[in-house]
């Protein structure tokens, strides 16, 4: 087996969007189809389709969805209509910046077709996310080029929550230099972090690595420093949802701890991401936007109450790494190591 086997996470058919159910994971596979804007909105933030660079898929194709019932409408009405279902839709997850990115990159195109009909200008923006789809494709494919020699063999890796191939259009932004390690024939074993408290690691990473053929083991959160501290981990490769100008990272909640682990213990830790990732406007951490999840997601172990009835909750959905704890970030244009300031911003030129 490979990663061949695996399925898509996304497919725009005869103008309608499938995306795979993360929810239903591990125990169902079911492919969703998302016909209208809040099929799309609910289906990003529910989780049903998630992963920074799968959401910006996502919201892209979602523009093109919305500009189907505009058709009929003056184009200035089209726009004007278009303009505000992107909004809407960039408020389904406001810190993974892929979904901005992608719906600022159609919109974009679309503002440039002002003399167009509206038939005309659903082609553009159709076009446009075909090609951001088509880009994370390949982009998936140099990460795990660009990041594959950092596996030797033997080695061990721990990865956190879900950066594989159901959280991009295919291979996974942390996942790809694994799947492309194993394309050599090298001998490792992955760690995936269960990742509380929606387990994307327990219910997402091992099952794709696993249907893939790659040797994984499954710990809870809280085995990893354990893990660590037997010399099983020789390196640690997340994924991100949003990066600042200096190297600041924002990835699922619980990265943070597992980076200062790895910092102790003499562990690289890097980060895959592609460029779209990477957020320039905000200068360090602090300015990312940290999205807060319902009480629910604490509360219950699936359908099993597992809280007090009225607990106070905190569950925020992601943390911020600094950088001085990232080995480096491995991008589809090689590897950026420190200074992160001058070096994230060289690779956008």
């Amino acid at each position: 087996m490979s990663f061949e086997s695996l399925p898509y996470t996304l497919r725009w058919v005869e103008d309608i969007l499938y995306v795979i159910d993360q929810t239903k994971l591990p125990e169902q596979f079911i492919e969703v189809p998302l016909r209208n804007i809040d099929d799309v909105y609910v289906a990003i933030k529910t989780l049903q389709v998630r992963g920074a660079p799968a959401i910006g898929v996502a919201g892209a194709y979602g523009l093109c969805i919305c500009a189907q019932k505009y058709l009929n409408d003056s184009p200035n009405m089209f726009m004007q209509n278009l303009g505000n279902d992107a909004k809407y839709l960039n408020s389904a997850r406001p810190t993974a910046v892929n979904l901005s990115w992608a719906i600022k990159r159609v919109m974009k195109r679309l503002y440039g077709c002002v003399q167009f009909t509206t038939e005309q200008m659903y082609g553009e923006i159709l076009d446009e996310a075909t090609k951001i789809h088509q880009e994370d494709l390949i982009t998936c494919r140099q990460i795990g080029e660009h990041g594959r020699d950092l596996i030797q063999e033997g080695f061990g890796i721990l990865t956190h929550c879900n950066a594989g191939s159901l959280a991009t259009s295919r291979l996974g932004t942390a996942t790809a230099p694994m799947y492309l390690a194993q394309e050599q024939k090298k001998r490792f074993k992955v760690y995936a972090d269960e990742t509380r408290p929606l387990c994307q690691g327990s219910r997402l990473t091992a099952w794709e690595l696993q249907r893939a053929g790659i040797d994984v083991t499954l710990i809870c959160d809280d085995m990893a420093a354990s893990v660590m501290a037997s010399g099983r981990i020789q390196l640690v490769i997340v994924g991100a949802d949003r990066v600042a100008a200096n190297g600041d990272t924002a990835n699922k909640i619980g990265t943070l701890g597992v980076a200062i682990m790895a910092k102790h213990f003499g562990i690289p830790f890097y980060v895959a991401i592609p460029t779209s990732t990477l957020d320039i406007q905000s200068a360090c951490g602090h300015d990312i936007e940290i999205e807060q999840r319902g009480k629910d997601e604490v509360c219950f172990f699936g359908e099993k109450r597992t809280a007090p009835v009225d607990i106070q909750v905190l569950n925020p959905a992601f943390d911020v790494t600094p950088s001085y704890l990232v080995t480096g970030f491995i991008t589809e244009k090689g590897i950026v190591k420190p200074p992160y300031e001058k070096n994230l911003k060289a690779i956008l030129k």
